[in-house]
């Protein structure tokens, strides 16, 4: 790898804009009580820091399972996506989030949780796709490829994180320690089986397997959209209440401005 591609601008341009453009669009998307600036940048820089810890998780993972499984077979493949790559990454990010997060004064709105999760992922998903690119000797190319798959499947998996983890801070704020504790488990687990099965299917041989790719990309997708359109509708302010057994999640209005 020459140095020239490590400090391409045009190749690192191509790996961080398309974090930049998600960032932007679902921090416009939090209408009742935006986040603060730095401790936005803050997240981002606890997602990078979160590739350091998923990497070691990661490496550690594979050297056990090379051990007892045959690499390439179906239950090494299953072990390894949805175990150690999927668990290893998202939990990361849900620990720094959490860190983060969970106590701050600024943490106040449901939504605020969905917006948190996404910077943390996509501060993630920023600097892996700077070290694809730069490794990568088809770099352009691997950087267009993965703006329109891994940083965007990146931001789903933190609106899925977000969506449960803001919905945990609001039952915490009713007074609801139960709910609070399993909407937070069920805000890593969905995000690892979500991850798991993308990563699963991408490196799937099948001749088919391309077209369920791109399906359950474009599923993801649409899925991700109408949540952050209607957590963004329905937000609510985190109150000492315990009126409603449910957090508030208004239908989703077709006038409603689209803002991601």
């Amino acid at each position: 790898m020459s140095i020239a591609m490590t400090i391409n601008p045009i190749l690192i341009a191509a790996a961080v804009v398309p974090a930049i453009i998600l960032l932007v669009r679902v921090y416009k998307a939090d209408r009742l009580d935006r986040e603060p600036k730095g401790l936005l940048l803050s997240l981002v820089l606890f997602g990078i820091l979160s590739t350091g810890i998923a990497a070691v998780l990661e490496l550690l993972g594979t050297h056990l399972l090379s051990r007892f499984l045959e690499e390439g077979s179906i239950l090494y493949n299953l072990i390894l996506y949805f175990v150690i790559v999927a668990c290893s990454e998202e939990g990361a990010k849900y620990l720094l989030l959490r860190v983060r997060t969970w106590r701050s004064r600024h943490f106040n709105c449901q939504f605020d949780g969905v917006v948190y999760a996404v910077f943390v992922s996509l501060g993630f998903a920023l600097w892996e796709n700077i070290g694809y690119v730069v490794q990568n000797q088809h770099g352009l190319a691997t950087a267009l490829v993965r703006a329109v798959t891994a940083v965007p499947g990146h931001a789903c998996f933190g609106v899925f994180m977000g969506v449960f983890y803001g919905a945990a801070k609001r039952f915490e704020g009713m007074r609801l320690p139960h709910l609070s504790k399993r909407w937070r488990r069920l805000s890593l687990l969905f995000p690892v089986l979500m991850h798991g099965t993308y990563d699963f299917i991408a490196t799937v041989s099948a001749k088919s397997a391309g077209l369920i790719f791109l399906a359950f990309i474009l599923v993801m997708f649409s899925v991700c959209f109408r949540l952050v359109k209607r957590a963004s509708a329905g937000d609510q302010y985190i109150t000492q209440s315990a009126n409603s057994d449910m957090p508030r999640l208004v239908p989703f209005d077709p006038d409603t401005p689209d803002s991601f």
